[in-house]
């Protein structure tokens, strides 16, 4: 499943970076903290490569 706003992308993106060990999990916040504890890499790795054009900004409500 695609990423459905920039936002889940750079999130997805900043969790995989920690799973991967490339930063430090007690960097993340919000969204990317909780991706980082209830996704596997092969998921983070689905939404982060998700291209951003054409992306909303947020994910809109509803």
């Amino acid at each position: 499943m695609p990423a459905m706003s920039q936002a889940q992308q750079k999130a997805a993106g900043a969790a995989l970076s920690a799973k991967r060990g490339e930063t430090k999990k007690s960097e993340l916040k919000g969204a990317s903290r909780e991706m980082y504890d209830s996704m596997s890499e092969e998921q983070l790795e689905e939404f982060a490569e998700t291209k951003r054009k054409g992306l909303p900004n947020k994910k809109s409500k509803g």
